[in-house]
């Protein structure tokens, strides 16, 4: 049995875009989120990104799932896994399969912005894992946890580092918020990138071939198309940058020369000043008392931490504690 559940229209992705459009390049610091980065041709262009030699969070990340996918089934028991941002599930299929060879899995759930991406997921998974359930949810992670199905013992995955792009106190409202929705004893899986040195995390998000430049000026491609905005995508440049301080990637638009832009979507006229930055993701990285200690402030006990071999990205397993 398969269920598609929308939480999330087409009218309340474009109201969040237009409010996001508003609040960021009228702030005195021209920002905007991520999420806005992944339409169709960003979603291409980041799975291209995945397989890019500098690049490594990705494989990084799969091989210590692929390494401890059977300890992790057989320490949580879970009979529901729920994956927030679902997109293809393609390295959370390691943690179902060992689910289903431990006896246990009977539901899965997937949550994505995307329903056209759920869609296409929900009845790769349904085939896949029958006869496990298979719920698929169109909703925003950072709205709709308390509306997510699922029998307990629930694991909830949250990997690609995605957690980074939040700024500390989204992730910390993330964080408590998933608690609240969670009994005690349930599950956490997190994917989080670890510090490292700065030329293999500035190279990982500015790319020989320029892929990440594309992707990340592919964003002003979505307000021209969908506020009718007149950005001049080729007059901005890609900037990543180590904040050592904050210790994150910032990526960022760089203007090439003055200019004004006009969005009437939102009836809107910005100037940038030339060599002006606007701000379109942090991708905080993280040391493993930062995520110890982030995980218990919102009611998490860290119960396992595993890394690839390299140190390079690390991946917890949390239990959520009693009340």
């Amino acid at each position: 049995m398969t269920d598609l559940t929308v939480h999330l229209t087409q009218n309340d992705v474009v109201r969040g875009l237009r409010s996001d459009v508003l609040t960021g390049l009228t702030a005195t610091r021209k920002t905007l989120p991520p999420k806005w980065f992944y339409d169709a041709r960003g979603s291409e262009l980041f799975e291209e990104i995945t397989r890019l030699e500098e690049y490594y969070p990705t494989r990084a990340e799969r091989e210590v799932l692929a390494d401890r996918a059977d300890e992790i089934a057989a320490l949580t028991g879970a009979r529901t896994l729920v994956e927030l941002g679902s997109g293809s599930s393609e390295k959370t299929r390691l943690l179902l399969d060992a689910l289903r060879d431990k006896g246990t899995l009977d539901e899965i759930v997937a949550l994505d912005v995307s329903d056209a991406a759920l869609e296409s997921s929900v009845a790769i998974l349904r085939e896949a894992y029958a006869p496990a359930t298979v719920h698929g949810v169109v909703g925003d992670f950072t709205q709709h946890l308390a509306l997510l199905p699922g029998g307990a013992p629930r694991m909830v995955v949250f990997l690609g580092g995605t957690i980074g792009n939040l700024l500390p106190a989204e992730r910390a409202k993330f964080l408590s918020a998933l608690r609240d929705n969670l009994r005690a004893g349930e599950w956490l899986l997190l994917g989080t990138d670890l510090v490292k040195d700065r030329d293999t995390l500035v190279r990982a998000y500015d790319d020989a071939r320029g892929v990440t430049a594309e992707f990340n000026r592919n964003v002003l491609h979505v307000l021209n198309r969908e506020l009718g905005a007149d950005f001049d995508v080729a007059a901005f440049e890609h900037v990543a940058v180590w904040d050592e301080q904050e210790e994150r990637i910032e990526m960022r638009l760089r203007a090439t020369r003055a200019m004004r832009v006009r969005i009437p979507g939102v009836d809107l006229e910005v100037d940038f000043a030339d060599g002006e930055e606007l701000r379109t993701e942090v991708s905080s990285k993280f040391r493993p008392a930062r995520v110890a200690a982030e995980l218990g402030d919102a009611g998490f006990e860290l119960t396992k931490w595993w890394t690839d071999r390299l140190s390079r990205f690390g991946v917890t397993l949390a239990q959520a504690t009693g009340a």
